[in-house]
């Protein structure tokens, strides 16, 4: 799938990616509307349809991956809600696999995310998985999602790499996109990013189906 010798540097996504989706989906779906539909007198499906309009508004920018965002309007402690679930971050299959493949090869290893700072922290000391990694960028230090291109702008300052010898794996198809636009040139999207859900079709994008696949 890949001809290693020609790739230098492997940026890679948290969730969905390394990290099965699972936890954020319940989450986002189910715990966040649950619980302000809780606070405020009304049953689960009622919130989620009051949610809906926000979360359609704040998709795709960094709103929507803060916690602090959403704590400060739903005035819930929304981290407080994620510890409650923690059971559910569970690293992806192989994935310890092939980050020390990675390690073995020589590659420069660094995860790019959109998630917020306290949720990093919070699965990087559940699975131990920072270990692996040159450097972690998460989008709120430079200020603009990975949808959008200003990211790769600011992480091309940061880090010195050269786009034609640099691999994305992530499991967001914008995100993906994005990093194309900009000239990265090897991209591959995660096939079943949450493993309580079906295998996506892929039309856009070649999709990594295990890790074990790609350590060869």
């Amino acid at each position: 799938m890949i001809n290693w010798q020609e790739i230098d540097t492997v940026l890679l996504d948290m969730d969905g990616t390394l990290l099965d989706l699972h936890f954020d989906d319940c989450f986002w779906q189910v715990c966040l509307p649950r619980a302000w539909g809780a606070k405020n007198g009304i049953d689960e499906a009622s919130a989620k349809a009051q949610l809906k309009p926000t979360f359609i508004h704040t998709e795709a920018s960094l709103d929507w991956y803060s916690l602090d965002f959403w704590s400060e309007h739903l005035q819930l402690d929304v981290y407080a809600l994620a510890e409650e679930i923690t059971h559910l971050v569970q690293l992806r299959p192989h994935v310890e696999e092939f980050l020390e493949y990675l390690l073995v090869s020589g590659k420069d290893v660094i995860m790019v995310t959109n998630s917020h700072e306290k949720f990093i922290d919070l699965k990087m000391g559940l699975t131990g998985v920072d270990r692996h990694f040159k450097h972690i960028f998460n989008a709120h230090d430079f200020g603009h999602p990975k949808e959008e291109q200003k990211f790769w702008e600011i992480l091309g300052e940061r880090v010195d790499y050269d786009k034609k010898s640099t691999l994305l794996i992530d499991d967001n198809h914008n995100v993906l996109r994005s990093a194309k636009e900009f000239g990265i040139q090897e991209l591959l999207s995660i096939a079943k990013p949450s493993s309580k859900a079906a295998v996506r079709e892929e039309e856009d994008f070649r999709a990594v189906h295990s890790f074990q696949d790609l350590c060869s």
